[in-house]
């Protein structure tokens, strides 16, 4: 009966979560938001077993969010390209936007997304490989 119970309130509560970290890392907060949806997925490993959340959540997909490591580089490159600084956002052309808007920092938004997956895929990765130990 314990099981059925906390599987149900996990799925009633689990897209609710997730959506909280991807709140978090859309308005600047990349790591901590990366630890929510991380512990999200983690959540979703411990109760309904790692085998489930493997179906849910295939190796690839989790390649192509850790590919956020590699975004933060890229994102640097722009401003060298453009001829000025690593991570150069007002100097090299990129429209800054308006004040106090979502996307008022240029570069710094997509940046903050590449972190936000970056932390989030190393995070169940690294639960998912000392699970798998066991």
């Amino acid at each position: 009966m314990t099981d059925f119970v906390l599987k149900r309130i996990v799925a009633l509560v689990l897209p609710f979560v997730q959506m909280l970290g991807l709140y978090v890392i859309f308005h600047g907060g990349s790591f901590p938001g990366g630890i929510i949806v991380a512990l999200s997925l983690i959540a979703l490993s411990l109760v309904f077993g790692l085998d489930r959340s493997n179906e849910k959540i295939s190796e690839r997909i989790m390649d192509l969010i850790s590919f956020g490591a590699l975004w933060y580089p890229a994102m640097g490159l722009v401003g060298i390209l453009r001829g000025t600084t690593f991570l150069m956002n007002k100097g090299a052309g990129v429209p800054l936007g308006e004040p106090g808007k979502l996307y008022s920092g240029g570069l710094i938004f997509l940046i903050t997304l590449g972190v936000g997956f970056t932390v989030a895929s190393t995070m169940v990765t690294l639960f998912t490989s000392l699970m798998e130990e066991d």
